[in-house]
């Protein structure tokens, strides 16, 4: 595919049902080689958004290239991968010759062994797949998506119903994909998930993007200044000048002879800027 374009590029997309407006003018352009987070509430426009990017759904208006084509070229099926929040699989295979039935399917795949390495399946590569956990069920969609080799994955929901070890197991294939230099697009409801995988992302909210940016940075230039009063409740400040804000109120509290009990001073996280962003627009 075209060299030295970004994977993702996505300029002024919409898209209408009827009279109701899934997306409106969405911009946002996704570097090769990076994990890249999708997030908003149900109804935000994720998944119409995903489909146009799949070639799955026309668009209204706005230009899209994917891996420096439009999304509809069939060419591309051979470049990306896609793991959909629900996936089938034939149950009567193992694991081993399901992946090995897959790769058939592409012109350079993945070594099947290689694959179910990387997948996190070499103990149960001969388990038949209607005998699989679900977690391990998971990591066979992962394996599916991957044996093509492809230079782009779609990760929608991929770790939903999982449990706490087969969430970090699903942690680490995705950091192994951009370890390989694979882009990723993740679409998830779980932000600390966001937060620890994506190198960027973009909060979608009612068609529209609110804020986008690496999950560290988004409301950086604010601080969360908290402590307990004489009373015992929990007090808590935003600022952007912590030093100024410290100043008075310990000030305050030296003339009241009290102490600032569990004083403490934080940026906000994704979960916080994601909240106050969606529900100030709810």
């Amino acid at each position: 595919m075209t060299r030295g374009v970004p994977a993702i590029e996505v300029t002024g997309l919409s898209k209408a049902y009827g009279s109701l407006a899934a997306l409106r003018g969405v911009d946002f352009t996704v570097a090769r080689g990076e994990v890249f987070g999708l997030l908003g509430p149900n109804g935000a426009g994720k998944t119409t958004c995903v489909e146009v990017l799949e070639g799955y759904r026309q668009r209204d208006s706005g230009e899209v290239r994917v891996l420096g084509r439009d999304p509809g070229d069939r060419e591309l099926r051979a470049h990306v991968g896609i793991v959909l929040q629900s996936c089938g699989t034939y149950p009567h295979l193992t694991v081993r010759e399901t992946v090995a039935h897959w790769a058939a399917m592409y012109p350079r795949p993945r070594q099947v062994n290689e694959v179910l390495a990387l997948a996190g399946l070499d103990d149960c590569a001969d388990r038949r797949a209607r005998r699989l956990s679900g977690g391990q069920a998971r990591r066979l969609d992962f394996a599916l998506a991957l044996v093509g080799d492809p230079e782009l994955i779609f990760l929608d929901e991929p770790t939903t119903g999982f449990d706490p070890a087969a969430r970090r197991a699903a942690w680490d294939v995705i950091r192994a994909l951009r370890d390989l230099g694979k882009t990723v697009l993740l679409t998830t409801h779980y932000l600390d998930e966001a937060q620890a995988l994506a190198d960027r992302v973009a909060i979608l909210q009612d068609g529209v993007i609110l804020a986008e940016g690496p999950p560290d940075q988004l409301g950086a230039s604010r601080y969360r200044v908290a402590w307990r009063s004489a009373d015992g409740t929990l007090e808590e400040r935003f600022t952007e000048d912590p030093t100024a804000l410290l100043h008075t109120l310990t000030a305050e509290a030296v003339a009241r002879g009290e102490s600032l009990e569990d004083l403490s001073v934080t940026r906000p996280s994704l979960e916080d800027v994601y909240l106050e962003l969606t529900e100030a627009v709810a």
